[in-house]
């Protein structure tokens, strides 16, 4: 039997008020999966309205109480690792290992939103008041929209509203049409089954084709008073413009053009291996993912030789089987869009020296390039697949300027045996992130995580995330009558 998802609102499960429902398909069968309720702006404004309603009693909440939830969560998080693969691989195509991955990094995510909690909420300031007390609070904001998206739909789908919530938010979640199980109903479980209260995390799903007035519905309610979106840059700027047209901050975790620089000093099967995977895992589809691999000329040709030969070698298809590495993409429409830019580059100069065939359905084989030119879509547009380009560059002024060449700044890796060097090198690359021996995906909760330029604005992680999430008032006591001129 299919499985059927209605909307979660004020801890109810209804099905969108004009009766809609959408389908969620399988990528690898091209078979229909699921179906989940498609809502309509009324059922946007009735879950803001849980959400508004909870808010008061949730933020009141002893951090304690808070705590458990969170990490009673994280707990069932890890229980419930085999279903996570079931519905990863069925609504995005996802192996075993990316799955499992996923469950992880989210329950630590979970943990690092407990151990949060407690953190200091303030300081004391100075102040020119005698026998006065200066203080910078940090408060709670009220009803958060959150945005999740489909490709690593359990840590994201996680991260959009567990920070909003541990800063003490309601939460509405808008979750991607493409995963709405795994990124929203997956996650909500965890959290109402750990005690999390009625109506404090609402999830709505939609048809594609509403979701620009779903998006534009829930910024534009007055009661909402932030924004929180991951996902792709175009849609980002989008986001970010509604929010500004209603003066809501919004935290932007967008895409990248991210570079894994080999530099003269590396060990080479440590960059063979650490490029690759940079390069192809989750097929290329993780916003940190590398799209460009820099290597000094002294080693272009030996690593380029070792680095096709390992490619040409990934195993690929069923995601179902556990030594898959590259699975098929979220749908047909991105496996061609990856097929356009390698024919845009090939067909421009650019070298294949391995992969390159048409995609058969969803699966677009792991792709190798060289010599592309600047004028290629691919020297500027973000893969998001399984295509890397390979360019040799001669001394450390070079490497930079290529790494720096695009209008995002998320992450990098800088590959090297020397330290001192490396750090040398990642202290003028200009993104968010940047990893000295190691490559450009990484995600650890404890960390400040974002970009910068078209890649978004804005930190989760830590403290970071509690404060991006949080109202800072300025609160004074004054312990003597002040004196006025009149």
């Amino acid at each position: 039997m299919q499985l059927h998802r209605n909307l979660l609102i004020g801890g109810k499960e209804i099905p969108a008020a004009a009766g809609q429902t959408t389908t969620d398909h399988n990528p690898w069968t091209g078979e229909p999966y699921a179906t989940v309720a498609a809502a309509g702006p009324e059922d946007v404004r009735a879950a803001v309205g849980a959400a508004d309603a909870a808010f008061a009693e949730w933020a009141a909440l002893t951090p304690f109480a808070r705590r458990k939830i969170f990490l009673d969560a994280a707990d069932l998080m890890e229980q419930r690792g085999e279903q996570a693969v079931e519905l990863m691989a069925a609504e995005t195509g996802a192996t075993r290992g990316w799955a499992l991955f996923n469950v992880t990094v989210a329950a630590n995510v979970l943990r690092e939103a407990a151990a949060a909690l407690t953190a200091p909420l303030g300081d004391v300031l100075t102040t020119q008041e005698p026998g006065g007390l200066s203080l910078a609070v940090r408060e709670p904001l009220g009803v958060v929209a959150a945005f999740a998206p489909w490709n690593a739909p359990i840590i994201l789908g996680t991260r959009a509203v567990v920070a909003p919530l541990a800063a003490g938010n309601t939460v509405v979640a808008k979750v991607s049409e493409d995963a709405p199980l795994a990124c929203g109903m997956f996650v909500a479980d965890v959290l109402r089954d750990a005690g999390l209260p009625d109506g404090v995390l609402n999830v709505i799903t939609n048809d594609k084709q509403d979701a620009a007035a779903i998006a534009e519905t829930l910024i534009a309610d007055a009661r909402v008073r932030a924004v929180n979106f991951t996902g792709s840059t175009g849609v980002g700027r989008i986001i970010g413009t509604l929010a500004a047209q209603h003066l809501k901050p919004a935290v932007l975790e967008l895409g990248g053009k991210n570079s894994v620089i080999v530099l003269q000093d590396a060990d080479l099967d440590h960059a063979v291996n650490a490029a690759a995977f940079a390069a192809f895992m989750n097929s290329g589809q993780i916003c940190m993912c590398a799209d460009r691999i820099l290597v000094h000329a002294s080693l272009a040709d030996e690593f380029t030789r070792r680095f096709t030969v390992k490619i040409a070698e990934l195993p690929t298809g069923d995601p179902g089987l556990p030594t898959t590495v590259i699975g098929p993409l979220v749908d047909e429409a991105a496996a061609q869009r990856v097929a356009g830019l390698v024919e845009d580059a090939v067909g421009k100069g650019a070298r294949v020296l391995t992969g390159g065939a048409a995609p058969e359905g969803a699966l677009h084989p792991a792709t190798v390039l060289t010599d592309v030119p600047e004028d290629a879509s691919l020297h500027q547009t973000e893969a998001f697949g399984p295509l890397v380009a390979i360019r040799a560059f001669a001394n450390d002024d070079e490497a930079v300027a290529l790494a720096d060449d695009t209008e995002y700044g998320l992450s990098c890796g800088i590959l090297t045996e020397n330290g001192t060097h490396g750090l040398k090198v990642a202290r003028r690359i200009r993104t968010g992130i940047v990893h000295v021996n190691d490559q450009s995906v990484a995600d650890e909760p404890q960390a400040p995580f974002g970009g910068f330029a078209a890649s978004g604005y804005g930190r989760f992680g830590g403290r970071w995330g509690i404060e991006s999430f949080s109202n800072i008032r300025w609160l004074t006591l004054s312990t003597e009558q002040p004196h006025y001129p009149f």
